[in-house]
Formats: structure tokens, C-alpha cells, sequence
């Protein structure tokens, strides 16, 4: 019989998806997300060495300037491991698998080790070579502020470490040291003199929230808030619901790329400070209503495989696998804390995580990550950027992502009606 519309329910035939569309298990989830902590912890030995040969074993257990982390695959002092260390804690709730939260605990354990030495240890005069020379003096939002808001998790899930002074390092470096624009906005001095990144909301941002909630302090929060609206008031289309890269205070004109993964920076920014913002506070609802503007926009470029592009309006630029971890974690947690509507917008979330666990390999690897960009003023520079499995730039969103949709599942039941995944009313 040959198939036509009279006798055939076509609307029920089997659609040629390229990636899997359907309802994730937490099991599967989970076993994704112990394959990359399997691959990190071999990938990212937590131990120290020496550089002095034939050290007495008592030797060995003491630390002193010459200590070195052991070597790795990536840095545990970036920002992109400040990320990873908070994955593996959001990991490590969502999964009940210690080893994920005693991955971070032992490598931010190394680095305040390591650094309090260099703090106490008065007589060195210079630490101009320590692995955590960052740590001690960092010199950018970006050595500062994803760790520190790291850190600041790792003590709230009760992980006592010896990490306040470097917390305290690190906040007074971000909110009295930071370059800053006349009207307060952090700026930094590249390419040209007076530039925004957007990605700086992320680098800042999360970590004055976080350090709001530990000391009381509104001031932290009121940063937090100010940064979000006067980026956004600068870099924010409203008409395509997304931010732009940068911004040259010294041009005439702004060109607009809509970077993925610093579009993903801003709007994790913004769902980290709703997550410890009061309702009652004076900028809640006005960072609220800017969140929800770039889930709008965001939603719109979602390409059909669940992927989202390089440069997020440009369909001629690759599908890009961090930029779809970071949206597939913020809009998942935002469901979960209630603040977008979960019937629209969990498909999205769920679309988005089946296509970022599509580029977990077998060893553990995530593929298909952005390398480090910075700032670029035509398409080519965005469209030919190398990915990597080695961009470390990864693994932290794929684990948030990963936990904050396994909440998703567990909180909220999904069917498949008529071919279409959606949440049970």
C-alpha cells in the first residue's frame, strides 16, 4: 500500500531528529556527569610537587616556595575552574555523590594552603612564581571573581578550608581595585582605554551577590544590581533580546556581535543575583524584568538541534556547546526558583541539555567549547574561533547544567504529546 493522507496518520511519523529529543533520565544524567568527574579528577591532580629533587618525605609535608601544583591538563586558579568548582558542588547536591563536592574541596583546599603560606611567610620577597600569584594579586575581574564566588559556595555548603582571607582578597580587589568608568561601571583598558565586556558581569557580579548573602552587607548587593542595569542600559538590544559584546566608549558607533558564551555570561550573572536578591530589594524587579528580556531573546535563536550559534543571530556561524550549557543551566534554575514560566520554557531547557550531553565523550571530555576570545569587531574574528576539548571553558556550565536539570526532572513531570516534548499540566 503506498502511504498518503487518507490512510496514513502523518502527523504521527517518526521526525528525523539529529539530536536525541526526548525526556533525559536522572540516571543518565548522572552517569554523564560522573564521566566527566572521572576524566577531571585524573585530568587535574590534586596534589603538590617540589622543585627541589630528593626531598626527605617530612620535607614533602610541609609547604614552602618552591611547591608547584602537579601537573595538568587545565588551570585550577582560572576563571573557568572557579566555574568547574561550583559545577561540582551543584553536582555533588543534586547527584548525593560526595566525590564531587570532595573535588572541589580538595583542590580549593591546595590553593589556601598554598596561598596562606605565601601570606604569612613575611620574609619572601616575591611570590612572582607561585602557582597562586593570581590568587595573591590578581590584576583582573577575570583572576578574581568566578573562584571567589566559588569559594564563597564552598563555605556555605560547609567546607571549612581556610578560604575567608582569600575571599576577603579577592572582594576588596573587585569593588575598590577594579577599573571603573566615572559612573562606576567596570571597565578594563583593552583593546582601547574605557571598554565593556559583557563577559565582566559574570566576573563580577556573582561574587558581590555571594559575598551580600555571607556578610549582610548591602553594599555588595547594590554593586551587584548596578552593574547589571548599566550594562545593560549600554549594551542590551531590546529589539533582538540580546547583548552585544563590547563596548568602545571612545566610538561613535558600537558594532553589535552577539557573542554566545557572553551572552551566557551576562544572564548567569543576572540569575545568580536573583537567587540571593531580596524581593524587597529597591533593583529586584528591574534585574528581574531584564532577565527575563534575555530568556525571551535568547529563546528566539535556539536552533533546532537545541544548540545555540557563535554569534547567536548568525546561523552561518558553528553550533556552539558552553554558550548552550550556560542558557540550558540558567534557564533551568530559573524554572526551578520559580521565576519563568516552566511551561514554555522547560522544552527549551531540556532541548538545550540533550544537545550539550551530545558532546560528552566516552573519556570524560566535553567537545565543541569556544577556546578563549576576546574582543573582536567583525564576524570572522567570532565565526573562526578553534573549539577545543581542552577550553576549560566547558566543563563548569555542562555540571551546573547537568544538576540543574536533573532538579528539573525530579520536580516536574514531562510527556511526549503528539511528537511534542512537553511539561503535564
Amino acid at each position: 500500500m503506498i502511504m498518503n493522507d487518507s490512510n496514513t496518520p502523518l502527523h504521527l511519523l517518526k521526525p528525523d531528529y539529529k539530536i536525541y529529543y526526548g525526556i533525559p533520565s536522572r540516571e543518565k544524567i548522572k552517569s554523564r556527569l560522573m564521566q566527566i568527574l572521572n576524566y577531571l579528577e585524573k585530568a587535574t591532580p590534586a596534589r603538590l610537587l617540589y622543585k627541589k629533587k630528593n626531598l626527605k618525605n617530612s620535607e614533602r609535608e610541609k609547604i614552602n616556595k618552591d611547591a608547584k601544583f602537579a601537573d595538568g591538563n587545565f588551570r585550577l586558579t582560572s576563571y573557568e575552574w572557579g566555574v568547574t568548582y561550583a559545577g561540582m558542588l551543584l553536582a555533588g547536591n543534586a547527584t548525593g555523590e560526595q566525590r564531587f563536592i570532595e573535588y572541589t574541596e580538595k583542590r580549593l583546599k591546595m590553593i589556601a594552603d598554598l596561598s596562606l603560606f605565601f601570606m604569612n611567610s613575611k620574609k619572601i620577597d616575591a611570590d612572582l612564581e607561585s602557582p597562586v600569584y593570581s590568587v595573591l594579586h590578581p590584576q583582573a575581574l577575570d583572576d578574581a571573581g568566578a573562584l571567589c564566588a566559588s569559594m564563597i559556595k564552598a563555605e556555605a555548603a560547609g567546607l571549612k578550608i581556610g578560604l575567608r582571607p582569600l575571599i576577603d582578597n579577592f572582594i576588596t580587589y573587585i569593588y575598590a581595585g577594579q577599573y571603573r568608568l566615572p559612573d562606576g561601571t567596570f571597565a578594563r583598558r583593552r583593546p582601547y582605554p574605557d571598554t565593556l565586556w559583557i563577559d565582566d558581569l559574570f566576573m563580577s557580579v556573582p561574587a558581590l551577590a555571594q559575598m551580600g548573602r555571607l556578610t549582610g552587607n548591602s553594599k555588595y548587593l547594590d554593586d551587584a544590581v548596578k552593574q547589571i542595569l548599566q550594562f545593560s542600559n549600554r549594551m542590551f538590544n531590546k529589539q533582538k533580546g540580546l547583548y552585544f559584546h563590547g563596548w568602545v566608549k571612545q566610538m561613535d558607533v558600537h558594532p553589535e556581535f552577539y557573542w554566545g558564551r557572553a551572552n551566557g555570561w551576562a544572564i548567569m550573572a543576572m540569575i545568580e543575583l536573583l537567587s540571593v536578591l531580596s524581593k524587597t530589594h529597591a533593583g529586584y524587579q528591574e534585574v528581574l524584568d531584564q532577565f527575563r528580556a534575555h530568556v525571551n531573546g535568547l529563546t528566539a535563536y535556539q536552533s533546532g538541534t537545541g544548540f545555540w550559534h557563535q554569534l547567536l543571530d548568525r546561523n552561518d556561524s558553528y553550533l556552539e556547546n558552553s554558550a548552550t550549557a550556560i542558557f540550558t543551566y540558567s534557564f533551568a534554575k530559573a524554572i526551578n526558583d520559580g521565576i519563568i514560566d516552566k511551561f514554555a520554557f522547560a522544552p527549551v531547557a531540556i532541548l538545550g541539555w540533550n544537545a550539550v550531553e551530545s558532546k560528552i565523550n566516552n573519556t570524560g571530555q566535553v567537545e565543541g567549547t569556544c577556546v578563549g576570545t576576546g574582543l573582536g569587531f567583525d564576524p570572522a574574528f567570532y565565526c573562526c574561533r578553534p573549539t577545543n576539548a581542552f577550553a576549560a571553558h566547558g566543563y563548569g556550565p555542562v555540571l551546573l547544567a547537568g544538576a540543574e536539570i536533573i532538579r528539573l526532572i525530579e520536580n516536574h513531570n514531562f510527556e511526549i504529546n503528539e511528537n511534542s516534548l512537553q511539561l503535564k499540566n
